[in-house]
């Protein structure tokens, strides 16, 4: 119900009927390991500054040994001890709260399941977080019960707490920041639900739970829980007819029509599932609210660049996607018209878009911002009218009398002009697939594993999105406005506007706003700025650094235990879970460098080191066990060829790089791919065919080489392009890999490679 795009697509192609279903239980991150001792120490640190003060120095050092053994200092911008060491402890305190503060995912949706017990609670306090129907966000109204706002604790959770003596009365445990605060509220709320759950969420029950729980009748906190016990639990307990309205679909009876989005995003009436959703009106877009959105996001990401850069970005790269248009009415359309320095006019009585006025260079107070936009290719098919909008507005800011320095747009128009471009050319801002086609291209690569470098990468970008759209253009080959316009680029963006998924959960984000990122770096010789909006809540939109979300995602659910054990619930699908997780991190890196070290070691250790984990992956999938083994491998790469992870980076001692990982994930491979080898009839191990070789075979071969490992090797080659050539497969006997040449091995990793085939001993 939250993807109306994948949805919508099968509708326009096929004429389908969809049933939708709903979204993951919902739970806090919480903290884990090292991150909770963490928690404890600097509680700890709190509480000898006052009684004990001579245990401080004590206490800092194991913070700071527990900050660098967590890779910590990295995401808060250090590297020594800092002076100010009180400082960093708010800082450090209030990264912390945002970590745990965070909402994955709590296993995987099953059709038709209505959620239980803890799960059921979680899904119900992340859809309670926002305001939804009139009611205000259950935790926001329990803070103003004990005259707090839940906003001010959320803008500056490393901040000294403010008094609450009312909540800690009631609710006590360390209150020294404002995020300590915001685990109390948590608290509460989910103390309100657990009432609420006990009484059958009868909604005659909530003056009593609330007055039992918080010792007042407060007005906003009985308003949400009304919501919850007579509009909310009655629709999520309907679930189950999901699979009831799939046999009736299957039947070719009538299934209900009902609308799409994102319910923890205060659209709860977006349920009960089990229904043919319908999405938006393509000319109601941006919405007045979505307007709203696109402005904050326009001013935050402005403001950070501003304060980080000095001055105004004269170009900001956008990736638009269909469904998020159609999930938020239109968030990143707005923005792009915000940037621009234009408003869109709305028909009053329809609410439709149906036009946009100039916004004055006297009210903008700033320079007009020129956008490169990389739409999709369902937003090319299904938002024909907002191309043009975007393309209209570009257009006339282009045709403004204003100088260079108060219209980048104008600026660089003139500049393209006066280097033979025409006037048509000049203005071409939105550029996506070939008519036809769909995706960015950078998967298959990806996939294949026959890249070299970030460059190959950035041309495949450029081949599969150089065409045009705006009125008149209808995907016009345009490779080289593309590049010019590439090139200028100074910040590139991806808005997320749900925590229902992020960034690490499909290919799309990498393959678009990584590829941009790529891009720009081929073509202008140095990276953009990568920023990620976050309007999961439209209220207080965040801008943080790419390399920000990615570790805020990989801390908070990659490698967090809960969301571990929530994916071990559900058997093959949920290692296949794990897997896909390792590809999207590696994808993101291979485009724009985000992933670190310490992150593909942590992977290591959390999935296939771990004893339980990796029992689970070698019971439900193996398949799972071995692509991620295989990506560790080729993040490793070897010289001039990939080479994103340096395993000796944190490894003590002094391992070398390939050694070191290869003991990491050796395990793994031997019990995938290095199968019992036979004896055949001549005394020679037959060779053992197990599947898609996808990694580097030559530095593969030589840390068996190594390790000495005289097992035999066949190699056998599929070229895409061209026939296979049979000089380049093995006999079947295979040969030893001291035999076997160098140029043999490089031409598979050259061509569409098929087969590591390996055979020892029984032992393997």
């Amino acid at each position: 119900m939250n993807d109306p795009g994948e949805g919508t697509q099968a509708k326009r192609r096929a004429h389908a009927v969809i049933v939708d279903h709903l979204v993951p239980p919902m739970t806090r991150a919480e903290t884990y390991d090292d991150l909770a001792r963490l928690e404890q120490l600097l509680d700890e640190h709190a509480q000898v500054q006052t009684l004990d003060p001579g245990k401080v120095p004590g206490v800092r050092e194991e913070i700071w040994e527990l900050v660098r053994r967590a890779e910590l200092h990295r995401d808060l911008g250090v590297e020594g001890e800092p002076e100010a060491f009180d400082d960093f402890v708010l800082r450090l305190d209030g990264y912390l709260c945002e970590l745990k503060d965070a909402r994955i995912r709590d296993g995987l949706h099953v059709l038709g399941r209505v959620p239980e017990g803890e799960q059921l609670l979680g899904l119900v306090a992340a859809i309670l977080r926002l305001p939804q129907a009139g009611a205000p966000g259950l935790r926001t109204a329990v803070a103003r019960t004990f005259g707090l706002e839940e906003a001010e604790l959320l803008a500056s959770p490393g901040a000294p707490a403010p008094p609450a003596p009312a909540l800690l009365g009631r609710f006590p445990g360390p209150a020294r920041t404002a995020g300590d605060l915001v685990d109390r509220l948590e608290e509460v709320c989910l103390s309100l639900l657990r009432a609420l759950d006990r009484e059958g969420w009868a909604p005659g029950a909530v003056p009593d739970v609330v007055e039992r729980v918080l010792g007042s009748r407060d007005p906003g906190v009985l308003r949400s829980l009304a919501f919850a016990a007579e509009e909310l639990l009655p629709r999520i307990c309907r679930t189950g007819e999901e699979v009831g309205n799939l046999l009736r679909a299957l039947e070719g009876r009538f299934v209900p029509p009902g609308p799409s989005g994102s319910p923890t995003r205060g659209l709860a009436n977006v349920l009960p599932t089990g229904r043919n959703f319908y999405s938006v009106d393509p000319k109601a877009i941006p919405s007045r609210l979505a307007w709203e959105t696109g402005e904050r996001l326009a001013r935050d990401l402005l403001a950070r660049h501003l304060a980080e850069a000095g001055g105004y970005p004269e170009v900001v790269g956008i990736v638009v996607w269909g469904t998020s248009a159609m999930r938020t009415q239109g968030d990143d359309v707005a923005e792009i018209l915000v940037l621009l320095g234009v408003r869109p006019t709305w028909d009053g009585p329809s609410r439709r878009v149906v036009g946009f006025e100039i916004v004055p260079p006297e009210e903008l107070g700033r320079p007009r911002i020129d956008v490169t936009v990389r739409i999709s290719g369902f937003f090319r098919d299904a938002f024909q009218e907002l191309v043009h909008l975007i393309d209209d507005a570009v257009r006339a800011v282009a045709a403004l009398d204003e100088p260079d320095d108060a219209n980048f747009v104008a600026k660089h128009a003139r500049s393209d002009r006066a280097s033979g471009a025409d006037e048509r050319e000049a203005t071409v801002r939105i550029f996506g697939s070939k008519p036809g086609a769909y995706g960015a291209g950078l998967l298959e690569l990806i996939d294949a594993r026959t890249w070299r470098s970030r460059e190959d990468l950035a041309r495949v970008y450029e081949v599969w999105g150089g065409y045009a759209y705006g009125r008149g253009l209808d995907g016009r080959p345009a490779a080289q406005a593309m590049r010019r316009n590439f090139a200028r680029i100074a910040v590139a963006v991806k808005n997320v506007d749900t925590r229902e998924h992020d960034l690490l959960d499909s290919d799309d984000y990498f393959q678009y706003h990584g590829g941009m990122v790529a891009t720009v770096r081929a073509l202008a010789g140095a990276a953009p700025r990568a920023v990620v909006g976050d309007s999961s809540d439209p209220a207080a939109v965040r801008t943080r650094s790419l390399a920000e979300e990615v570790r805020r995602v990989f801390r908070s659910r990659v490698v967090n235990p809960r969301w571990i054990e929530g994916m071990r619930r559900h058997g093959y699908k949920g290692a296949f879970e794990l897997a896909a997780t390792v590809d999207y991190l590696f994808g993101y890196d291979a485009t724009a460098g985000v992933a670190e070290d310490w992150m593909y070691r942590s992977v290591a250790e959390r999935y296939l080191r771990d004893p339980e984990t990796a029992a689970f992956l070698r019971r439900w999938n193996p398949w799972a066990m071995r692509a991620i083994a295989e990506r560790l491998l080729e993040a490793v790469g070897s010289p001039n060829i990939r080479a994103l992870w340096d395993p000796a980076n944190g490894l003590v001692d002094g391992e070398l790089p390939t050694r070191a990982v290869y003991e990491q994930v050796r395990p793994y491979l031997v019990h995938m791919h290095l199968k019992d080898g036979r004896r055949g009839p001549d005394g020679r191990y037959e060779h053992t065919v197990v599947g898609e070789g996808q990694i580097d075979y030559i530095t593969l071969f030589r840390w068996l080489e190594a390790d000495g490992y005289e097992g035999f090797v066949a190699l056998e080659t599929h070229y895409r392009p061209r026939p296979v050539d049979p000089g380049l497969v093995a006999q079947p006997g295979g040969r030893r890999f001291s035999e076997l040449g160098e140029e043999a091995t490089r031409a598979c990793l050259l061509g569409w490679q098929r087969v590591l085939a390996a055979a020892r001993g029984s032992d393997r």
